[in-house]
């Protein structure tokens, strides 16, 4: 039997009306832990040091209104993911919209509906559930990108680096905000598949012969196996294709696959462009960091044989922004 306690999730129920907190009590106290606030000031106390899942707030209080609690859990890092939902009188629709200005996720009416009140509460518990499976979900995916650190002689801050050099390029070719932000978040799986490779090629100081090179570039097929079947989840699907296809060149001598041009999907070619001026101006046991200028030269040499020629431009074209994310994030003496 696993010991894991399931409990249940917590409501702050606030009202300054007894009554009111009774009634939402008898509709509520089956299915959730309840704790109660009469006033705006013990609602934002209560919340700092219990945590809870959800708020039914009443607007109209003594001392501070529910808006103005709203406002301020909604401006502290810790209370801001608690959804809020406002129980109130009021109809008016210039008041709904001071609410959700707020930070308001969902308005009760008074007087109240049990299976309204039941229903609400339901869908918002359940689009936290969804957000912290996605959150969840990201850290497994970040924490394996670190793994494949350890097979490595490149550091943390070359997955930062490259993450977001990636999600500026993505921006400028004219990916969505969204995409770019999956894209930021799958790189650093990029070379989960070192895994799978022996130390003794990972870790050798020198230069791989022939057939232990061979051996290395299995690791893009590795990676897409670890991360495997990928269901319904779009961040895994990118990641799964950064890792496979982040060593593909624009002229098809690249692998595992020897694609070219647009068959290489355009996560793998912004990674691959975002990877190597990284690697390339970056310090390395058996290498120097190359300056900026040799590597911009190099980058425009690969213009339409290793990388996408729009790529390159656009790589020049905002390397203040990329030369912003390089001080950001340096690299440990």
């Amino acid at each position: 039997m696993l010991n894991i306690k399931i409990t249940k999730p917590t409501l702050l129920l606030v009202d300054d009306e007894p009554v009111n907190l009774r009634v939402l009590k008898q509709v509520l106290a089956n299915d959730y832990q309840l704790i109660f606030a009469r006033n705006g000031e013990e609602a934002l106390k209560l919340t700092e040091t219990r945590q809870p899942n959800l708020i039914l707030l009443d607007v109209m209080m003594p001392g501070l209104t529910g808006f103005e609690v709203c406002r301020r859990l909604k401006q502290q890092a810790d209370t801001r993911h608690i959804p809020v939902i406002f129980v109130t009188a009021l109809n008016d629709e210039h008041e709904e919209t001071e609410g959700f200005d707020a930070g308001a996720v969902d308005y009760i009416t008074k007087p109240i509906s049990p299976a309204i009140v039941k229903a609400r509460v339901k869908t918002h518990l359940s689009l936290v559930q969804a957000d912290e499976l996605l959150d969840s979900r990201l850290q497994v995916v970040q924490r394996l990108g670190k793994a494949a650190e350890y097979k490595d002689n490149e550091t943390g801050m070359h997955v930062m680096r490259m993450s977001h050099y990636s999600k500026e390029l993505a921006l400028a070719y004219g990916l969505t905000d969204k995409q770019a932000e999956i894209l930021l978040h799958a790189a650093p799986m990029h070379d989960i598949g070192k895994i799978g490779i022996a130390d003794s090629i990972m870790l050798k100081p020198g230069k791989l012969t022939d057939e232990e090179f061979a051996t290395m570039k299995n690791h893009p097929e590795i990676g897409a196996e670890i991360i495997g079947d990928c269901g319904d989840s779009l961040l895994l699907k990118v990641a799964k294709s950064v890792s496979l296809t982040h060593h593909e060149k624009w002229d098809g001598s690249g692998y595992p696959k020897g694609l070219a041009g647009e068959d290489i999907p355009i996560e793998g070619r912004i990674c691959a462009i975002a990877d190597v001026f990284d690697a390339l101006t970056s310090k390395r046991p058996y290498k120097d960091a190359w300056s900026i200028e040799k590597t911009v030269d190099f980058l425009q040499s690969q213009r339409g044989k290793h990388f996408e020629p729009r790529l390159v431009d656009l790589m020049i074209e905002i390397m203040p922004k990329i030369l912003d994310i390089k001080a950001t994030f340096k690299d440990e003496d």
